[in-house]
């Protein structure tokens, strides 16, 4: 698990998962205060951990920025 960071009043708390084939999955929670989280799982594979790690955190801030324009 990656040290969870804050972006725009959100805790994101990527994570990449190594699986039996050697690819890691990036992984990722999302929450604004705890019991009020989203999580993603499998948001894609990589052959490299520090890669899924941070196509989770862009993924987070992609996001974050699509809630806040819509709401």
């Amino acid at each position: 698990m990656h040290t969870p960071l804050r972006y725009k009043g959100y805790v994101v708390a990527p994570s990449a998962q190594q699986l039996p084939n050697g690819l890691f999955a990036a992984n990722l929670i999302i929450g604004t205060q705890p019991g009020a989280q989203h999580s993603f799982d499998a948001l894609d594979y990589f052959f490299d951990e520090r890669h899924a790690l941070a196509y989770a955190c862009r993924w987070a801030r992609m996001w974050i920025d699509d809630q806040r324009r819509c709401a």
